[in-house]
């Protein structure tokens, strides 16, 4: 399955940046791309784009062959956001947090970068109170005429929020196009009740993938600001104010590069051994009690 991604547009604008980890400007060259790199900060090793383009040339990637690559293969995320999801308990942590609700309250759900709105309907249909967040105007239009579901249309950052409102805000292959994954972790700290939970799921630059693919790796594209290892997108969910609970990667080698045999063999370890191509994150906010 081909990661959607397009090339940098002649008229996209690029502008330095300092590591969002450690805030330094000192880097190297880590992968080059050819019309784009990814830079090694030389304080924390962190992996972005240096220099990258402007935030709203980021977005205006985001159109209506973007939502046709994710109707073609919404099925497959799906199944792949529920794997997931397992793999860090979500049933007993849907089952914790109904729980906690007070009678007759549904619990809270939002999906940021919801694309389709597969997971929203998900969701619902559990009786969540769910909703989703989208860039993409077409692929929002879409999960709303045939979903059913509510989407608001914008970043994080764009919209009129009511904090604390939401137990559990999922995000997937989001935060890696995220200009500023500091302000985007601390948005959803805000939009948390306390006591909610956050889940993130991105690639893993310490998978087996990464190191062997280089700058061939399927994640080094060029919609990709930033790349995290789980060291580094810990320590940012920390500074952000959560309790990190579990994580998890999974995928060893890609679809159709290796006999399905192999292939499985190569899954089974690199989720054994933490060297999965994607990692997913649980994280707390916590309440005033557990200080």
């Amino acid at each position: 399955m081909k990661t959607f991604s397009k090339l940098p547009q002649v008229h996209e604008e690029y502008t330095s940046v300092t590591c969002p980890v450690c805030g330094s400007r000192e880097c190297k060259t880590h992968w080059d791309c050819g019309t784009y790199s990814f830079q090694r900060c030389t304080c924390c090793k962190h992996i972005y784009q240096n220099p990258r383009p402007r935030p709203q040339d980021l977005l205006d990637r985001y159109d209506e062959e973007y939502k046709n690559y994710e109707v073609e293969n919404s099925q497959n995320f799906f199944q792949l956001m529920i794997e997931g999801l397992n793999d860090v308990g979500f049933l007993d942590l849907e089952k914790h947090i109904q729980e906690s609700l007070p009678p007759l309250e549904s619990p809270k759900f939002l999906d940021v970068g919801c694309a389709t709105g597969v997971l929203v309907r998900y969701m619902y249909d559990r009786g969540w109170d769910s909703m989703g967040l989208e860039v993409c105007v077409p692929a929002a239009e879409y999960a709303q005429a045939n979903r059913g579901v509510r989407v608001q249309v914008g970043t994080l950052e764009s919209q009129e929020w009511q904090w604390g409102t939401y137990d559990l805000i999922h995000s997937s292959h989001v935060i890696e196009h995220v200009p500023d994954p500091n302000e985007y972790l601390s948005l959803q700290h805000k939009l948390l009740k306390p006591g909610g939970y956050i889940i993130v799921t991105t690639p893993n630059t310490k998978s087996f993938q990464a190191a062997f693919m280089g700058a061939s790796w399927r994640s080094a594209i060029a919609d990709h600001v930033h790349l995290f290892s789980r060291t580094h997108l810990g320590e940012l969910l920390v500074r952000a104010g959560f309790e990190p609970k579990e994580w998890k990667t999974w995928g060893g080698i890609p679809l159709g590069m290796a006999p399905k045999g192999v292939k499985r063999s190569a899954d089974w370890l690199a989720k054994r051994l933490g060297l999965g191509d994607v990692m997913i994150f649980l994280a707390k906010k916590p309440k005033k009690s557990d200080a």
